[in-house]
């Protein structure tokens, strides 16, 4: 996996993101403390599973041959009783028939992505010198 490389941007919390030469921003909205520059951290997660979804579904159905025209993927995340609550909406386009369609949404449980948040996650933090 390629290195993601973040540091200061110029505004109150912003943060310029690398990742093998595309360049992102992280911020956060006004009312917590950001300029809204760009997406906040935990809208990058949700954009994350999102297109890591889309793209699963496109690959499943190109493999099969599947008619499938457009996966649309919606994603809202919410602080919930000491959880992070990710509710996902999938809108499938194409003329599939039922069973293409329940075996669709089974796959998006399989995403990389999805079975990483939904796994153990690890984080090892090293200090490194500038």
């Amino acid at each position: 996996m390629r290195e993601v490389s973040v540091g200061w941007a110029e505004g109150k919390v912003a943060q310029d993101i690398t990742v093998a030469g595309h360049r992102l921003r992280a911020d956060e909205e006004p009312g917590t403390g950001g300029d809204n520059t760009g997406p906040a951290p935990h809208e990058l997660l949700l954009a994350a599973l999102g297109s890591c979804t889309a793209m699963t579904l496109k690959m499943y159905a190109e493999r099969k041959g599947w008619p499938l025209q457009n996966a649309h993927v919606t994603l809202n995340g919410e602080h919930t009783d000491g959880r992070f609550v990710i509710t996902r909406h999938i809108v499938l386009t194409g003329p599939l028939d039922a069973e293409q369609r329940q075996r669709l949404i089974e796959i998006a449980e399989k995403c990389p992505v999805h079975k990483t948040l939904a796994g153990e996650i690890v984080i090892v933090t090293t200090e490194r010198s500038s």
